[in-house]
């Protein structure tokens, strides 16, 4: 079977071990210049990625412009700070929770937000993100607008100890390689082809009998739970889960680390979260104004570079 190469998502082949090994040799680089923070950053890059990442497969591959993901972040975060707080503590336990959890909310969110089109279906979810962010503003048993403090963060085992910025990053370093790895899969796989069909020409996919509601509603449980497992990430990375997580806000940004890494593209949702983390990062260092700068680069992405960085790099790579 011939697949269009609009359809098919090379990732970077033999060169990925190497580009692992540099990743993963950035802490103790970090740490022989006294510059540890920025290990903190770096895996706050890993853990947005991963959340970019999964708004990119309903998003870019799917046609779907979904205006709440961030409250599958939220809910991931949630999930894992009300099980500390219980004493639950095993990351083997609390992040696949918190990925079901996510998932279940984007169940329910796609089952009814997919019998909707366009601006309705926008609307739709920001709507059902909007209700989870009062629902968490209203739990006062778990601080409310003040958020939950985690009393620790996960522990994995293993030798493992999260405690340590270095394995924390190592440990999002793993889990974003293998997001990423397992995204490809799918894309290249009969059911991404059907997914990225329906965002090309709905109708005709369902005049040729595919399951196009099915294949949407599918892709959008399996985002939700991704960026729950961000989610779960980011409550271990800031010792902190607050209603913000959830705000409309977060999902522009989101949508924004996805239109300029590049939406449709399998790097895109990384891409975009390295530019904009890292540039706020920078910025804010020198004025507190920093949000012109990226307002300038989405304008520009916008007017030349509709495709994203992403999209730059391979119409170079082919030129």
């Amino acid at each position: 079977m011939t697949v269009p190469t609009s359809l098919h998502h090379r990732g970077l082949g033999p060169w990925s071990w190497l580009v692992l090994a540099v990743f993963a040799a950035l802490p103790p680089v970090l740490a022989a210049f006294g510059l540890e923070f920025y290990t903190v950053v770096a895996t706050r890059v890993l853990i947005f990625a991963i959340a970019a990442s999964s708004l990119n497969l309903i998003l870019g591959f799917g046609g779907l412009v979904s205006f709440g993901h961030a409250a599958f972040v939220g809910l991931g975060a949630y999930t894992v700070g009300i099980l500390a707080d219980a004493g639950v503590s095993s990351a083997w336990v609390a992040w696949p929770v918190a990925c079901v959890v996510s998932g279940l909310a984007a169940a329910l969110i796609g089952w009814v937000s997919l019998r909707t089109r366009g601006v309705y279906f926008i609307m739709i979810t920001l709507a059902f993100a909007q209700m989870f962010y009062f629902l968490m503003v209203s739990l006062k048993a778990y601080g409310g607008d003040d958020g939950l403090p985690l009393p620790q963060r996960s522990q994995m085992g293993m030798g493992l100890d999260l405690k340590d910025d270095a394995q924390l990053y190592w440990v999002a370093l793993a889990l974003s390689a293998l997001v990423l790895a397992g995204l490809q899969r799918l894309l290249n796989s009969p059911f991404g082809w059907l997914l990225q069909g329906s965002r090309e020409n709905e109708t005709r996919m369902n005049a040729l009998g595919a399951p196009v509601r099915r294949v949407q509603w599918q892709a959008f449980v399996l985002a939700g739970a991704l960026a729950g497992l961000a989610g779960a990430l980011l409550a271990n990375l800031s010792g902190l889960v607050t209603p913000q997580m959830l705000h409309w806000s977060q999902s522009g940004q989101l949508m924004v680390m996805v239109i300029i890494g590049g939406a449709g593209a399998l790097w895109g949702g990384a891409l975009g979260a390295a530019l904009l983390l890292l540039l706020e990062e920078l910025l804010s260092t020198y004025t507190i104004h920093w949000q012109m700068a990226l307002g300038l680069l989405l304008l520009f992405v916008v007017l030349f570079a509709p495709r994203g960085v992403a999209g730059l790099w391979k119409r170079r790579s082919h030129d």
